[in-house]
């Protein structure tokens, strides 16, 4: 019940922050989802997760770095018992196994996700070249939608290093479940999931 009421506080908060409205260009996707997005600010998973539908937040869930949101205080609490994030070890020293299991895991009980296939946040406007990760998880849920989205302030309303935000307002740009192609090569892949996000620019 708490955790309830602290979710509808941080949705408050982050609309009244940077407005984080959802700009749809296609109706929702029906099923589990996996979000992917550009990633310049610590708000870009409180943007993307505030302007859910309060029931695709209910079974959305953020994949975030250790390091940064798994600390003691308001921060640890906001990952663990409200965004109930899937925390994944980003440094190699503190690895035990495959970085992206909790991933894997979580889509495997049925969770939809946002994830940031940049892998770090950048003060550009458009993408960088994505990783991996995000190919891995395509092939392994072939029935999961790859949902892109493109957050078209927050690079400038908080850029790495800010403190607190700019009151710069926020659309969250959620396109069209990315089209599976049987037996596309990795990079091919990640170049068309990249162009997807930013043709949402």
């Amino acid at each position: 019940m708490i955790e309830r009421y602290a979710a509808a506080m941080l949705v408050g908060i982050t609309k009244l922050l940077v407005g984080a409205r959802a700009d749809w260009r296609v109706e929702p996707a029906g099923g589990q989802c996996l979000y992917f997005a550009n990633h310049s600010s610590h708000l870009d998973t409180l943007a993307i997760w505030s302007a859910l539908a309060p029931a695709l937040r209910k079974q959305t869930r953020a994949v975030a770095a250790r390091d940064y949101w798994d600390k003691p205080g308001l921060r640890g609490y906001i990952a663990n018992k409200v965004l109930r994030a899937v925390l994944i070890e980003r440094r190699r020293e503190q690895r035990d196994g495959d970085p992206l299991e909790p991933v894997i895991e979580a889509l495997r009980n049925g969770d939809s996700l946002v994830l940031f296939p940049e892998g770090t946040r950048t003060a550009e406007r458009l993408p960088q070249r994505f990783r991996g990760g995000l190919f891995r998880l395509a092939e392994s849920f072939p029935e999961l939608n790859l949902v892109p989205v493109y957050l078209d302030t927050l690079h400038r309303s908080m850029p790495k290093g800010a403190p607190i935000p700019l009151p710069l307002y926020c659309n969250v740009r959620f396109g069209a479940p990315l089209a599976r192609i049987d037996n596309e090569p990795r990079e091919i892949f990640l170049d068309r999931a990249r162009a997807a996000v930013v043709a949402l620019a």
